[in-house]
């Protein structure tokens, strides 16, 4: 049953032990939770060990996954917090409403993407996911719930928000839907010869559209570096309401023994993917689903990475380093000799979340994935993080499965903010090797002095 619950990256081991969302519930109204023993698990889409729990269990959340009101007129929907992101489009789709912030997938769950503060293609109009959360009811281990919101327990919001499932059990939640002409999305490719090129379009696009996010050619070297494809786009005046049927009819169906995305895939793949997305010079309209979750296509792809798994790596530099740092980083995995398959490079704008610590903040996001290749790969994320670090930048937590306590109290430095608010009877592996690192090593100083 635990083998179930992994991380989407494959890289960590899977959860030891899982129980069911009201066995959770009835432990923590009963006040039994023990220290450090729980840990919501949604869908299973974090690529780290944020989602794990080897000191405890997890709760499969799941089986709560009503839908239990939506305000036609507002745009808010009150959901229990295991929902689908796919379910809540196709119910509000008809009522001409959409999620104002969507991830790279739609099989996350709504208390996932509180829990990590999402972000999507259009953080400079839409900040994050928390910026569109009303409310939420938070159970912890004092056994009461909390209605939380920007009014109602605030600092239990803020804290919840990004706070990566460490404050409690998020049971259901309200969130505030935008409205939309139509699903469908006007899409255009702007093909670019460098990052410099990128740069000099990226903030026009953003003012000029809802979305925007850009592919790099990660393997391409010397005076092709940096070449790749803008894509923006914003919802059609004129086309569908009604959600398409979630995932697709491809599948990995099995665990190949090794790495199938290895650099000679890859190579051909980055041609072939330039090649075709670049002729759509001219906006055209297509189906929200290849603009937002081309991936959800393929069930299980992430077992193409073979049986090691892969590392995501995702950074964000202030945006007067970007032109500098972004070419690094690139640079860097290329030295390595590591390909990834995913590429992507956004612009986040200033729309503050309400979270007491996200990801998001204004300049340029790189995500990275890297077959795991153990020391060597290790070693390369190590580089990105000094990289990133040395700019002032950050490394997204809840795409991380090694980053060192450094790194993560470098990029949070109000971490202990939430390690003050932390409901005791939850733990994550990712926050036993980071925060709890640098707290057992802040006692040792504090007990030397």
């Amino acid at each position: 049953m635990a083998e179930r619950f992994r991380s989407f990256g494959l890289a960590t081991p899977p959860a030891p032990r899982a129980i069911q969302a009201d066995d959770a519930i009835a432990l923590l109204k009963a006040g039994q939770a023990g220290e450090t023993s729980l840990l919501a698990y949604g869908n299973g889409r974090s690529y780290g060990d944020s989602c794990q729990n080897q000191a405890g269990a997890v709760v499969d959340m799941r089986s709560l996954n009503r839908i239990r009101g939506f305000d036609a007129m507002t745009g808010v929907l009150e959901a229990d917090a295991g929902a689908l992101l796919s379910d809540i489009i196709a119910h509000a789709a008809p009522h001409g409403f959409f999620p104002a912030v969507v991830p790279g997938t739609q099989f996350v769950t709504l208390g996932g993407a509180i829990a990590n503060d999402v972000h999507g293609k259009n953080h400079h109009r839409r900040g994050t996911f928390g910026c569109h959360v009303e409310s939420f009811t938070l159970l912890r281990s004092d056994a009461k719930t909390y209605r939380c919101s920007a009014t109602d327990n605030p600092r239990l919001f803020a804290a919840t928000i990004g706070g990566m499932g460490l404050t409690g059990l998020i049971l259901s939640a309200s969130i505030r839907l935008m409205r939309v002409p139509s699903l469908d999305i006007v899409e255009k490719a702007t093909p670019f010869r460098d990052l410099g090129e990128f740069f000099d379009l990226a903030e026009a696009a953003d003012q000029a559209n809802e979305y925007a996010v850009a592919w790099i050619d990660q393997l391409a070297g010397g005076r092709r570096s940096g070449r790749g494809l803008l894509f923006t786009g914003n919802h059609a005046e004129h086309g569908s309401h009604t959600a398409a049927r979630a995932g697709g009819n491809l599948s990995v169906p099995f665990q190949p023994p090794f790495n199938v995305l290895n650099r000679s895939f890859l190579t051909v793949f980055n041609a072939a993917y330039r090649w075709k997305k670049g002729r759509a010079t001219v906006p055209r309209q297509s189906g929200y689903q290849g603009f937002f979750f081309p991936l959800d296509g393929v069930r299980d792809w992430n077992r193409l990475y073979g049986p090691n798994g892969l590392f995501q790596h995702q950074s964000v530099v202030p945006e007067e380093a970007a032109r500098i740092v972004v070419p690094e980083l690139l640079a860097a995995a290329r030295r390595a000799g590591q390909g990834s398959f995913l590429t992507v490079l956004k612009r986040f704008g200033g729309v503050r979340s309400p979270a007491l610590l996200s990801f998001p903040r204004p300049g340029y996001t790189l995500t990275l994935d890297f077959p795991n290749r153990g020391a060597a790969t290790l070693a390369l994320l190590g580089e990105l993080d000094r990289i990133t670090i040395a700019a002032g930048g950050a490394v997204n937590p809840y795409k991380d499965a090694r980053m060192a306590a450094s790194t993560f109290a470098a990029s949070f430095p109000d971490w202990p903010r939430l390690e003050a608010l932390r409901d005791p009877a939850f733990m994550s592996d990712f926050w036993a090797r980071t925060a709890g690192s640098i707290d057992l090593r802040r006692r040792g100083a504090e007990a030397a002095e």
